[in-house]
């Protein structure tokens, strides 16, 4: 079992007993599908290793489930799991056969299967009881492995967990004891880097970490709004003004904090040319902050060198447009060669997948599987999925 201040005592998969067990596995299988064909498939083999060990040590039947995409409690075939069975298949050179319904889910006599989209049932958002019971009658052990939904209270999260002996699977373990590490004993200094385009999603750790961190720096589309509650000027960028009041509320002379100094803008997000670098707050009216400019790179990239943990949520230009991206894939070099001394700790799809582009995912000491559940665990230090499992 692990041991925290932050969690407490959470049971995991190594606790079980799954000898001839009816395992139901809750994954995070919000991965990339486009035409029928799963195109980037991170979050499906960081669980491997949970469905692996399942396999090998004597499992009767595995059950999968998972939600995909916002389909709104309707069926999709746009959100169909079934391309994710297909290519679980190759992964595990297994056939993986693929449930369309719960109740065919309850006839299953195979070694291992994946039910269809969950979110095609509204009871799951819904955290409805009886869905719950439904979910439940597939299995006869529950292991939580989605790290990236353990702070949203559904079903498939916080219902079961109240009706199956419950545990935390391979995946789910080390999120939560990496991440717990940075809280309690974190390698100093200890710099968290945040972007992204709502600073409402992030607001709580930010505030967290400016007590706690050595450096906070902040970037993308949401440290516009600090800029602006600076006083200085943003242009037309993007900004929440329902955040500006309590933005305000931020110590903006700690040394802790560090924002742009130069960026880079246009006058549209999807242009080619006529971008600029500018110093932060020589914005025009007419103009859109896109990107970190080159000096905030370089500042940024120095704090990261001077570091020995490093915590990065979230793009600090907009990806959307290639002309943008270079700061975010500037970020992600520097934490790729920040090497084998610090701790670099990188969450959320954006980020992630600039890793994969650049080639450099192995060079970075952890990959969590959650953007925004990994900042709700390192702000409040739990998630209401883990405390399903105490």
């Amino acid at each position: 079992m692990l041991h925290s201040t932050y969690y407490k005592v959470m049971k995991t998969l190594k606790d079980a007993n799954i000898k001839n067990k009816k395992i139901l596995l809750r994954v995070d299988f919000n991965i990339t599908i486009q035409d029928g064909r799963v195109t980037e498939d991170f979050r499906m083999r960081a669980t491997l290793p949970t469905i692996n060990y399942l396999l090998e040590n004597g499992a009767n039947r595995i059950i999968i489930i998972s939600h995909f995409g916002r389909p709104n409690g309707e069926r999709n075939s746009d959100y169909s799991l079934w391309p994710a069975a297909k290519h679980l298949s190759k992964l595990l050179n297994l056939e993986v056969e693929f449930l369309e319904n719960i109740e065919s889910g309850k006839k299953f006599q195979g070694e291992i299967a994946l039910l269809e989209n969950l979110r095609f049932y509204k009871e799951e958002e819904e955290n409805d009881r009886e869905f719950s019971k439904e979910l439940s009658a597939l299995g006869e052990i529950f292991l939580q492995d989605a790290f990236g939904v353990c702070h949203r209270e559904h079903a498939s999260i916080v219902g079961v967990p109240k009706i199956l002996p419950s545990y935390a699977g391979l995946l789910l373990e080390k999120e939560v004891s990496t991440l717990a590490s940075i809280l309690e004993n974190p390698k100093r200094p200890l710099t968290i880097l945040i972007g992204g385009a709502k600073i409402s999603t992030k607001m709580a750790v930010i505030e967290k970490f400016l007590d706690f961190a050595d450096n906070v720096c902040l970037g993308g589309a949401l440290a516009n709004i600090v800029l602006k509650a600076k006083g200085m000027a943003v242009g037309k960028s993007f900004i929440e003004e329902s955040m500006i009041e309590k933005v305000k509320e931020i110590e903006f002379t700690n040394t802790r904090l560090h924002l742009p100094i130069d960026v880079k803008i246009s006058q549209d997000k999807d242009a080619s040319n006529g971008i600029k670098i500018k110093a932060a707050g020589s914005v025009n009216d007419d103009e859109i902050i896109l990107d970190i400019g080159p000096d905030t790179q370089q500042l940024f990239a120095n704090i990261i060198h001077k570091s020995k943990t490093v915590v990065w949520n979230g793009p600090v230009g907009y990806l959307e447009n290639p002309k943008f991206a270079e700061g975010t894939e500037y970020i992600a070099k520097e934490l790729a060669r920040a090497g084998a001394g610090a701790l670099t700790v990188i969450g959320g799809g954006d980020t992630y997948q600039t890793l994969e582009k650049l080639g450099v995912m192995d060079k970075v000491s952890f990959v969590s599987t959650g953007g925004g559940a990994m900042l709700d665990f390192l702000a409040k230090g739990t998630l209401p999925g883990i405390e399903a499992l105490k």
